[in-house]
């Protein structure tokens, strides 16, 4: 059977952009920041940032070139390199199709959020019971995450280049440029400074396992790793584009939004809030509850709240195409069903499996697998369960199948690989090691034997 060509990026520009826009997304904007005022602000910085230019690296670099060395997504790429293994590829491809759904529930509240202030209903969004009211809605969520699928599809729908590809060119030069604007304006507010320097001054008083392993879970959340996502993106990316320096720049575009969403709400929560951070604790409340009254409480606060959740929608399509467009090749490489029928059907098992994540906030609330809300439930079993073992088992098929210079071999195809060693050492003996504390720190947590 002979199959179309497959797709590629333009350029590296496009590879960089996509890759970079599926990295930031509502994990950086909402995540990120009361991760860093939880575990110490400065040091939770310092640890991220440490991690993510030598895990993070580590396990992009190898995903990337996975992708581009086969040319197919996760399961056929693992199956091409290696049948025995198939299976890692199945288990990363279960990941976006977990996540998808629940984040497509979230996308659908930035979605209400954003008409809020659009139509002029920034005090509204801003009073007690606002946010509990709509989740709690047997509806209006509903329709909110048929909005965000249906947009989703439609741009996934149009392809590599003329979908993904146009759309991140463009949506990341915006996020990039609202995000810096409104984190300088936050910046300059009275009384932000205490904030600031609890953001951006290591305190090593603060530093535990806890840091460590919670830098680590957002790392993964963060840069869109063991979910096969950078394998796919790497499929569609030509030979003569460098990987190792278009790793470097995804991973400095993704620490910088986190950085500047941190530097975005962290001090404005110590303004509002009196010089009280537990406020940011709050999680999507921090998104949804909190930052709807601080912009109450600002000078051109609808204005300016405004543009915020246009910045969370585009963060949170750009990721959500990822995660569609994952599952899409992936149908399209095992199935050979064409993109325009993958994303149909992909579409509409979203809006299925999402319901439960919808509901569980309201008419279904009294339903909690392991003691969770549906939506806490498969944000468990894909980040703290399944990406976690995927990395692990990557590691050691890089480690130890295929060996790190089939991995060397292609990052070296169009340029020296500055880093191999660093990405030798991380691959076979300390990245394995930190995926597993971390499995267990969360199974243990979830289990109530440790509190993380």
């Amino acid at each position: 059977m002979k199959h179309k060509k497959r797709s590629n990026f333009s350029n590296k520009l496009g590879f960089v952009l996509a890759a970079a826009g599926s990295a930031v997304g509502l994990g950086n904007l909402w995540r990120f920041p009361y991760l860093a005022a939880k575990y110490g602000g400065g040091i939770f910085l310092l640890v991220y940032l440490i991690l993510a230019v030598t895990f993070g690296f580590t396990i992009m670099i190898g995903e990337i070139a996975i992708g581009r060395k086969t040319g197919l997504s996760a399961i056929g790429a693992f199956e091409k390199l290696d049948k025995k293994y198939t299976f890692i590829g199945y288990l990363a491809s279960i990941v976006p199709i977990i996540i998808l759904p629940y984040y497509s529930v979230i996308g659908g509240w930035v979605i209400k959020y954003f008409v809020d202030f659009i139509s002029g209903n920034s005090v509204k969004a801003a009073k007690d019971g606002h946010f509990e009211a709509f989740i709690s809605n047997p509806t209006q969520p509903i329709i909110c995450f048929f909005i965000f699928i249906l947009i989703t599809a439609i741009i996934v729908f149009l392809g590599v280049e003329k979908g993904v590809e146009k759309v991140s060119k463009i949506l990341m030069p915006v996020l990039a440029i609202l995000t810096v604007g409104i984190a300088i304006y936050t910046a300059t507010l009275p009384g932000s400074i205490d904030g600031l320097l609890y953001y951006v001054k290591p305190n090593f008083n603060h530093f535990s396992i806890k840091t460590v392993v919670a830098a680590m879970g957002q790392l993964f959340y963060s840069m869109s790793l063991a979910m096969g996502i950078m394998i796919t993106y790497g499929s569609y990316m030509k030979k003569d584009v460098k990987i190792e320096s278009s790793v470097t720049q995804i991973e400095i575009f993704d620490t910088c939004i986190a950085f500047f969403a941190g530097m975005m709400i962290v001090p404005a929560v110590f303004v509002f809030n009196n010089g009280d951070s537990s406020a940011i604790n709050a999680g999507p409340g921090l998104m949804f509850i909190t930052l709807p009254k601080v912009f109450n409480s600002m000078n051109l606060g609808s204005v300016i709240g405004l543009l915020f959740f246009i910045l969370v929608l585009f963060a949170a399509l750009t990721s959500s195409i990822s995660l569609m467009e994952t599952i899409v090749s992936i149908i399209h490489d095992k199935l050979h069903i064409g993109r325009k029928k993958a994303t149909l059907i992909i579409a509409i098992f979203t809006c299925i499996v999402a319901l439960p994540s919808s509901l569980g906030f309201g008419i279904w609330s009294g339903i909690t697998p392991l003691g969770m809300s549906f939506l806490d439930f498969f944000d468990f079993i894909s980040n703290s369960i399944l990406m976690p073992i995927v990395a692990m088992l990557t590691c050691f098929f890089i480690g130890f199948v295929i060996k790190t210079d089939a991995i060397a071999e292609e990052v070296k195809l169009n340029s020296s690989f500055k880093r191999e060693k660093l990405f030798v050492i991380m691959t076979k003996y300390i990245a394995p090691v930190l995926l597993l504390i971390i499995l267990v720190s969360s199974i243990l947590n979830a289990l109530g034997i440790v509190k993380i």
